[in-house]
């Protein structure tokens, strides 16, 4: 049974008067849009079923594809662009993609049967330089509107959102390197996605400039996950490295594991930089020193330029690169030899 409306409980939800969430609830013009999502929210929160003439009508279906739920960071963009959508009349319509299931090629065909107005690809197989482009020319073709979020390849005529893969490494390198680091690793993906090899030049760079050592065994490329990450960070620490640079947050928790396995300390022993900086990432032991993806800001320009591409207005067919940010925690400090 639905509790009865109490309009004193969502005008103090909302922050905004009891007449205000009045005009609201019985469709009255003169409420500012902001303000009218800020009632509506907090009815959710508070558990209320909005009634019937509140209920907008979809302007449409969106896909969205991501590769997995495990990783965090794959759904703190879901929920973003979710909300972008939804803000805008649209629903949204989530495919992920897990081992032994349905490929992105069959999720798209679904969503194409389903006559959905538009795809966003988040870390699809446009990030992958082995991957066959001729799937998205055939959306083109189809007149399907598409936006890709982390990853890019030039034969694929699209509007794409990447982080700067390259200054994300040459920021954490110097991060190490200006504690004192002198061997320092990297533990990344497969080197044929296009965030790792471009993370890969960015940290051989970095490596340069600095003067600094950078042996191919000092890239270790493995799986974006704790389990990956503990391989890589394994091979890297009996390399005698004292600073590891990784690809993603759970690689990241993966070396973690492996130096604690070895008797070292974090960061008393060795520095551990991720990439990512999901929700609950400040909450790891020790706290992670990582690289911020600005995922606010790129998810909704992915949608921003979705939706322009859906109301037939040109778009760049370009890639908008956004500045990632150096998240200093517990993870990182001198190395042994600098503080003694």
């Amino acid at each position: 049974m639905t509790s009865p409306l109490r309009l004193t409980d969502i005008a103090a939800q909302a922050q905004v008067s009891e007449a205000t969430v009045s005009r609201v609830l019985n469709g009255k013009a003169g409420v500012a849009a902001g303000t009218r999502h800020k009632v509506l929210a907090a009815m959710d929160l508070l558990g209320y079923e909005r009634p019937v003439r509140l209920r907008r009508r979809s302007n449409g279906l969106v896909g969205l594809l991501i590769p997995e739920l495990t990783n965090p960071i794959f759904p703190a963009f879901a929920q973003v662009i979710e909300q972008a959508l939804a803000g805008h009349g649209y629903t949204p319509v989530l495919c992920t993609q897990t081992p032994g299931g349905a490929t992105e090629d069959e999720l798209v065909e679904q969503l194409e049967q389903r006559g959905v107005t538009g795809i966003v690809f988040l870390s699809g197989l446009h990030a992958d330089a082995a991957a066959d482009p001729a799937r998205y020319q055939g959306l083109v073709a189809r007149g399907v509107p598409f936006v890709m979020i982390n990853g890019f390849n030039e034969h694929v005529n699209a509007p794409f959102v990447s982080p700067d893969d390259r200054a994300a490494a040459r920021m954490a390198v110097r991060h190490l390197a200006d504690l004192g680091h002198e061997r320092i690793g990297l533990a990344i993906g497969p080197t044929r996605y296009v965030p790792s090899a471009r993370k890969a030049e960015g940290f051989r760079a970095a490596l340069a400039e600095l003067g600094l050592p950078c042996e191919e065994a000092d890239l270790q490329r493995t799986l974006f996950t704790v389990e990956g990450g503990h391989a890589a960070g394994g091979a890297l620490l009996d390399r005698g490295c004292t600073g590891v640079v990784c690809g993603s947050d759970p690689m990241a928790l993966g070396v973690i594991r492996a130096a604690r396995e070895r008797g070292l300390r974090v960061p008393e022993d060795v520095s551990v930089v991720g990439f990512d900086d999901s929700p609950l990432i400040p909450f790891t032991d020790p706290p992670l020193t990582t690289v911020r993806q600005p995922v606010r800001a790129m998810a909704t320009a992915a949608v921003g330029a979705l939706l322009e591409a859906v109301a037939g207005n040109p778009v760049q067919r370009t890639e908008f690169v956004f500045q990632p940010e150096l998240v200093v925690r517990g993870s990182t400090a001198q190395p042994p030899a600098a503080v003694h």
